[in-house]
């Protein structure tokens, strides 16, 4: 993908972004952005914050040989859906890296994202992608490999809430979309299934941070379900001869969805600068560093050449089992449907 090479001076941001972002959880920066002539602000979800902190150095090494200018990166770090709402209220965002299609659709719904915003990237605006995946403890006890083995009656699991965590939402759309498989699309038997699943919960954490220790620290459950990435980035941290990680033949695809927040990028003066950088996600020495961090990605050089990290899989979209992302919020999501409904004794 060639990568934009038009330039556009602004006016430094420092002092707004660190206004804003004391509002914001986690707003951290890269450099002592007030030498700097321009800052590009990425907003994204709670669990990237090391993996920019890798690539924004990549770029800014790129941009400064290509441009002859230097430029700092700052990023603002929380779930998703909580940047989009403070996006929406101010946050003055060039860019957002998000791990939920809705929380980008709702910033286009503002007018802040472009309508067409899944068309401006390639791979529906998602450069890499992940699934979700199994964390069981050594030997796999509970001899967890599938969603059918997870409504076992002596098998415990710990997973982010649906209703706050879009990590939560992949894992119970996951298996309601092998419930809706395995039963031929018979919705007695899938609802069955997911009431079986649900009960089955020992604790639904508030999002993916706090359900890791529940699991590993209170030893809760005998399975955490989380995003493979996540699943891979706790065995390395926790120690991988204590845990094991399980993909399970069939699940769901989690895409990480990119845009430019044009309203914002083009008032900052970094119109190009956010493209590029959303663009950059795309090559190959990019693509190589989000593999290195268990994503899975599309280029194909990263793909070979990372293949034995990722076993292989059989993924769904959303929009082939539940109709759209909007479809499935006001079906499953929202205050007395389908979640709360399975949820009831």
């Amino acid at each position: 993908m060639t990568l934009s090479s038009a330039f556009r001076t602004g006016l430094p941001r420092t002092l707004l972004a660190v206004a804003v972002g004391t509002a914001v959880s986690g707003m951290t920066f890269s450099s002592a952005a007030v030498a700097q002539e321009r800052e590009l602000l990425n907003s994204s979800y709670d669990s990237a914050r090391e993996l920019f902190a890798a690539i924004n150095p990549e770029f800014q090494a790129w941009w400064e040989e290509e441009h002859g200018e230097e430029i700092a990166i700052s990023q603002s770090h929380g779930g998703s859906s909580a940047q989009a709402r403070a996006i929406m209220q101010g946050l003055r965002a060039d860019v957002v890296t998000f791990n939920q299609v809705t929380d980008v659709q709702v910033l286009a719904d503002a007018g802040l994202v472009a309508e067409d915003w899944q068309d401006a990237f390639e791979n529906n605006a998602s450069p890499y992608y992940s699934t979700t995946a199994f964390l069981v403890r050594k030997g796999n006890p509970k001899g967890i490999e599938s969603w059918d083995d997870l409504v076992k009656e002596d098998v415990q699991m710990v997973f982010p809430n649906p209703k706050t965590s879009g990590n939560g939402r992949y894992t119970y759309l996951a298996a309601w979309g092998f419930a809706e498989n395995e039963f031929d699309g018979d919705e007695e038997k899938i609802q069955d299934f997911m009431r079986t699943f649900l009960r089955n919960v020992a604790v639904f954490d508030p999002g993916g941070r706090g359900a890791t220790p529940s699991f590993i620290e209170r030893g809760i459950g005998g399975v955490l379900i989380s995003f493979e990435f996540e699943v891979n980035t706790i065995r390395s941290e926790y120690g991988s001869e204590d845990y094991e990680g399980i993909v399970p033949p069939v699940s769901i695809l989690a895409e990480f969805p990119v845009a430019v927040v044009g309203e914002n990028a083009e008032r900052n003066g970094n119109s190009d600068l956010a493209q590029s950088y959303l663009e950059y996600l795309y090559t190959e020495d990019a693509q190589r560093q989000l593999a290195g961090f268990n994503y899975r990605v599309h280029n194909v050089t990263a793909v070979e050449e990372f293949a034995d990290q990722f076993p292989d899989t059989e993924l769904f979209e959303v929009e082939n089992v539940f109709g759209s992302w909007e479809e499935a919020m006001e079906n499953h999501f929202e205050g007395g449907a389908l979640l709360d409904q399975l949820q009831r004794r």
